[in-house]
C-alpha cells in the first residue's frame, strides 16, 4: 500500500490504532481483504472512495496531507509500508497508522531514549535533564520527547546544542505549535541536523487535551526506555512510565530530595521498580544489548575529551554571566527557595510590583514557585 492508499485507511470512521492493529494481524490484501473485515460503515466508506474518489469525503484531507509533503524539502508521510516506518512502533499494541514527519528522517535510525518530566521542574531538574541529554545526545542516543513546557524542551534543546539528535512528537498536526512559546524549538527541531519532527495528526489538528496522554505512547514507542527526570505524584510523565513498561521497555527514574514534592512521584517510581540512575553510564550499561542493534551508538570507552563531564555540566544560573542583563529578583534568587516577603524587603519593591515582576519571569522560565518560595530557574 502506498501514502494514499494509506491516508484513506487512516480517514475511515470508527477505525482507531487499537481497532487496525488487530484487523493487520490478519495480513489483509489491498483492498478486497480489506473491505471484507472492515466495519460496515468504514467499508463502505473505503468502497465509495475507490470507486468515486471526487464523491468520497474521504478525498480533500487526503489530497491536502499530499500537498503538505510536496510543499517543502523534508516532509515525509510516514505509514506502516514505508521503508523509514519505525520499526520499534511495529512492537507496541496500538502503532500509528500515519505520522506526519518533518525534519531529519535518518534520525530515526538512532536508538532513541525518551526524556520526560515535569512541566514546572527545580532548578537542579532542569540541571540534570540537560547534562543526562547532552551525554547520551553524543554518545549516539536520539533523545525523544514531547515538546513540552520544563524538562520535554530542556532535553531536546540539550540534545541539539551537543550536535546530537532529537525527535519531538507532538500532540497537534504537524504544522501547529503547541505551546507557542517553543516556537524557536520547533524550528530548529524542523531544520536542523539530527532534529525531527512526528505528528499523529493531519495538519491543522489543533491541541485537545485527549491527544495528549496519546501522544506518550508514541514518545515511549519510539525508544528503548524513558527517563524520568522529575515527576509529582499526578503527573503525565507517570503516564509514559506506565506505557513504558506496558510496552516492554526500560523505565529510568533519577533520585530526588524527599522534601521536594515535585519528585514524589519519581520517588514512587523508583520504589516499584523503575531503575535508579546516577549518571548516564547507568542508562548505556542496561541499554547496550538493545543499543548495539542500532547504528552510532558511541560506548562509553570510545567519548572524546569534548564529552567529559565538564563538557555537560549543568547550565549557570542567569545572571551568572558577564554578559547576561541585571535583575534585582534574580541576583536574589538561587536553588534555595526565597519567601515572597523576604524578596519584598531585599529588593525594595512593593508586594504588587514583586509579584507581576514575578510572574513575568515565570513566564519566560527563569524563575519557578516551590513550596517555600521562588527559586532560579537555569539557562536553557
Amino acid at each position: 500500500m502506498d501514502a494514499r492508499e494509506w491516508l484513506a485507511v487512516f480517514a475511515l470512521p470508527g477505525l482507531g490504532p487499537q481497532r487496525l492493529a488487530k484487523l493487520l494481524e490478519q495480513a489483509p490484501v489491498w483492498p478486497e481483504g480489506w473491505l471484507a473485515l472492515l466495519p460496515s460503515p468504514a467499508a463502505a466508506a473505503l468502497r465509495l472512495w475507490l470507486e468515486y474518489p471526487s464523491k468520497s469525503p474521504l478525498t480533500p484531507a487526503i489530497e491536502a496531507s499530499l500537498a503538505w509533503e510536496r510543499a517543502a524539502p523534508g516532509r515525509v508521510i510516514l505509514h506502516r509500508d514505508h521503508p523509514d516506518f519505525p520499526r520499534l512502533l511495529n512492537e507496541i499494541p496500538d502503532p500509528p497508522a500515519i505520522l506526519w514527519a518533518q525534519g531529519d528522517i535518518s534520525t530515526l535510525e538512532r536508538p532513541g531514549l525518551a526524556v520526560v518530566g515535569s512541566r514546572r521542574p527545580t532548578a537542579d531538574a532542569l540541571a540534570n535533564a540537560r547534562a543526562f541529554a547532552g551525554d547520551l545526545a553524543r554518545r549516539g542516543f536520539g533523545i525523544v520527547s514531547g515538546m513540552a513546557l520544563g524538562i520535554d524542551a530542556e532535553a531536546q534543546c540539550a540534545a541539539l546544542d551537543a550536535g546530537g539528535a532529537s525527535i519531538a512528537v507532538l500532540a497537534t498536526g504537524i504544522d501547529v505549535i503547541y505551546p507557542a512559546r517553543h516556537r524557536e524549538l520547533y524550528q530548529r527541531l524542523g531544520r536542523s541536523p539530527g532534529g525531527l519532527l512526528l505528528a499523529e495528526h493531519p495538519p491543522g489538528t489543533r491541541a485537545h487535551p485527549a491527544f495528549f496522554p496519546r501522544r506518550n505512547r508514541i514518545v515511549t514507542g519510539l525508544s528503548l526506555g524513558t527517563l524520568v527526570v522529575e515527576a509529582a505524584e499526578k503527573s503525565g510523565s507517570l503516564v509514559s512510565a506506565r506505557l513504558t513498561l506496558e510496552q516492554g521497555r526500560e523505565l529510568f527514574a533519577l533520585p530526588a530530595s524527599l522534601h521536594n514534592a515535585r519528585a514524589r512521584g519519581s520517588l514512587q517510581l523508583l520504589r516499584t521498580g523503575a531503575t535508579l540512575v546516577c549518571e548516564s553510564d547507568d542508562i548505556v550499561a542496561e541499554l547496550a544489548q538493545w543499543a548495539g542493534h542500532y547504528p552510532a551508538c558511541q560506548p562509553p570507552a570510545q567519548r572524546d575529551e569534548a564529552a567529559s563531564p565538564a563538557a555537560y555540566a549543568p547550565a549557570e544560573p542567569l545572571g551568572a554571566r558577564e554578559d547576561a542583563p541585571q535583575d534585582p529578583l534574580l541576583e536574589a534568587l538561587g536553588v534555595t527557595p526565597v519567601a515572597l516577603d523576604t524578596l519584598v524587603v531585599h529588593v525594595g519593591l512593593t508586594v504588587g510590583e514583586c509579584q507581576q515582576r514575578l510572574l513575568m519571569l515565570e513566564l519566560d522560565g527563569r524563575v519557578a514557585q516551590l513550596p517555600g518560595g521562588w527559586v532560579r530557574s537555569m539557562r536553557p
